[in-house]
């Protein structure tokens, strides 16, 4: 049971490392990589909880807060704001019923085909 413990902690030092390596400068509160390596590797249990604790608050806060997880913790796909087809795009549309309505009228003097 000894080595089941010693190997999650040596699996939570190795994510921990990983997450530092592809991490952004907001989320290491602007501290370099080196010194959160060294804090992880120095004191595993500590540095990793402490690591993990950080980044992940400044991630969601950069993300717009706690809300925007969704289960799991994963983060909560955003639909697009603008109009998803073309007939849900309103000038669009307008577009088409001007053109319905200019076909309605008939053809105007430039448009009529000449024989």
């Amino acid at each position: 049971m000894r080595n089941v413990g010693v190997l999650l902690i040596v699996g939570l030092l190795i994510y921990s490392l990983i997450d530092i390596a592809r991490s952004d400068d907001d989320e290491r509160l602007g501290a370099p990589r080196v010194l959160w390596a060294l804090l992880v590797l120095l004191v595993p249990l500590f540095g990793s909880v402490a690591w993990l604790a950080i980044s992940r608050l400044r991630r969601s806060a950069a993300d717009g807060g706690a809300s925007s997880r969704g289960a799991g913790g994963r983060p909560v796909v955003r639909r697009r704001q603008g109009p998803v087809a073309p007939d849900d795009d309103p000038d669009f549309l307008r577009r088409l019923d001007q053109e319905r309505r200019r076909r309605e009228a008939g053809p105007s003097d430039g448009d009529s085909p000449q024989a």
